[in-house]
């Protein structure tokens, strides 16, 4: 797979809830950059993290409108959205959608690093409204 080909299918593992896949898209040594600059590094701290994020937003999706790559780099334009579930169910006032990018440095088929840029305070508003801060 190209760099874009990794990207996406890194996303679609990511809309999907597989977990299995995106253990299988991740670079042993992948890190996740969140909007805030804070790390996630390494294969199993950064999985173990998207479960629990996935298990907090089951219905997190990516959508994106605009790619564009440079050697391995792939940026993603587009929009984040997704539902807080609370107490495993779905309700739609916890819902929230902002646009947003990422940026993917891709290695031997596998994403190496995976930044987010989007603005929070949407889902902050709400997490908080839930007592989720």
């Amino acid at each position: 797979m190209n760099p874009i080909e990794v990207a996406l299918a890194f996303i679609e593992a990511i809309n999907s809830g597989n977990i299995a896949d995106l253990s299988r898209l991740m670079a042993p040594d992948h890190v996740l950059i969140d909007s805030d600059g804070s790390e996630i590094a390494g294969h199993e701290p950064t999985l173990a993290g998207w479960q629990k994020y996935l298990a907090l937003v089951p219905d997190y999706r990516i959508e994106v409108t605009e790619t564009f790559q440079q050697g391995n780099t792939v940026v993603l334009i587009g929009t984040a959205a997704g539902t807080f579930s609370q107490d495993g169910t779905i309700d739609p006032q916890n819902s929230w959608k902002v646009p947003a990018a990422w940026r993917a440095i891709t290695t031997g088929g596998c994403v190496a690093v995976w930044q987010l840029f989007f603005n929070p305070e949407p889902m902050r508003q709400i997490a908080k409204r839930l007592g989720r801060t």
